[in-house]
């Protein structure tokens, strides 16, 4: 936040997005900070919504256990609940700054907040005023099926990895209906893919580029950074053992087995974690930047996603040449934007104003 909070100075732009978890904040933290970026950079503030992955992070934070998934995610639902309420505790037109007559805020205009449910008992309302956009952006990027259901009731992005278009416009589908089904309008929520460019001045160049980068790979540490978000200790296992083998053990808990069988049944420990170690299954992109900005078209005008997540393969380069080669192929086909037509994160996105 700190970071943000110095580019809200060097940018004029540029969405700002923290990530906080919901097992280990309480909404009033995450009212106030995101408040304040929201109004510090004038309507560009967005919160990545987690619920924190393993047990580790619980011992950091003083608990033997972290919560288990789905009791996670029935805690984020009433916390976005009370952060809504304290964001939406302030009418837009409340705060008056008349010097005159000495009003700060018209008290008419700020509503109490007395929420006392399962997890959290908060009254308001929240003492900073309604931010430019009203509160950031909601991100979440769930893809259990619980973790699909929060995304499908709060979020307005979802950030997801598939590894080709058929599963991109299943998991898109199957989020606009969830949308739909919890009253709110399929386009209030835009489904963000993850692709890993590799770009040349030829295809032969960029693929060189990706096979120099696959082959530092190695499936050990992949699997460390698998073992880690599913929550699970895969070391009893063989590099040779089956994804369908591994989730029928009981050493693997029904949310990791069902995220397992997600990469494919006969799916080997040791492929998962070599694609772990190099892409962490993000899809890799390779070609010149025309080709690049083709298959991106491809994705995005056959129904595969909204728009894109660029993960970088190496750093600092990948960003500039995706930008230098790629963007301007986007522009002709009229497919990015040529300039910034609102000042708000919400306007950059395309999602509707709130009310106020």
């Amino acid at each position: 936040m700190p970071i943000l909070s110095y580019l809200v100075g060097k940018t004029r732009k540029l969405g700002l997005g923290a990530t906080r978890s919901t097992t280990y904040y309480e909404p009033a933290h995450i009212a106030r900070e995101f408040a304040t970026l929201d109004h510090l950079s004038k309507g560009r503030a967005a919160w990545n919504i987690v619920t924190s992955m393993n047990d580790s992070e619980g011992r950091l934070f003083g608990k033997d256990k972290h919560l288990e998934h789905d009791l996670r995610y029935d805690r984020a639902d009433e916390f976005v609940e009370v952060a809504l309420k304290l964001w939406n505790s302030w009418d837009k037109d409340a705060l008056k700054l008349d010097r005159e007559s000495g009003v700060l805020a018209d008290p008419g205009l700020i509503r109490s907040v007395q929420h006392q449910g399962e997890w959290f008992k908060v009254e308001g309302p929240l003492n900073i005023p309604r931010t430019p956009q009203g509160r950031p952006v909601l991100i979440q990027a769930g893809s259990s099926g619980r973790g699909r259901r929060f995304g499908a009731r709060w979020a307005e992005a979802i950030f997801t990895i598939h590894p080709h278009l058929v599963a991109m416009r299943a998991f898109r589908d199957d989020v606009r209906t969830q949308v739909e089904q919890q009253g709110r309008d399929a386009d209030s929520c835009k489904v963000l893919t993850a692709v890993m460019p590799f770009i040349g001045g030829s295809e032969a160049e960029a693929r060189a580029k990706r096979d120099r980068h696959n082959a530092l790979a190695r499936p050990e540490l992949g699997l460390v950074t698998l073992a880690s978000q599913l929550n699970v200790d895969l070391s009893p296992f063989a590099l040779s053992a089956t994804l369908a083998e591994v989730a029928e053990s009981p050493l693997i808990h029904a949310a990791a087995a069902e995220k397992l069988l997600m990469q494919g049944p006969e799916t080997t420990l040791e492929q998962l974690g070599r694609i772990f170690a190099s892409s962490v299954r993000v899809p890799q992109l390779v070609g010149t930047g025309a080709q690049v900005a083709d298959q991106l078209a491809e994705l995005f005008e056959q129904g595969g996603c909204d728009g894109f997540v660029i993960s970088p393969a190496y750093l600092p380069g990948s960003f500039t040449e995706f930008v230098e080669s790629v963007i301007p192929h986007l522009q002709r086909k009229g497919l990015f934007r040529t300039a910034y037509e609102g000042s708000t994160l919400r306007e950059h996105l395309g999602l509707a104003d709130l009310p106020g």
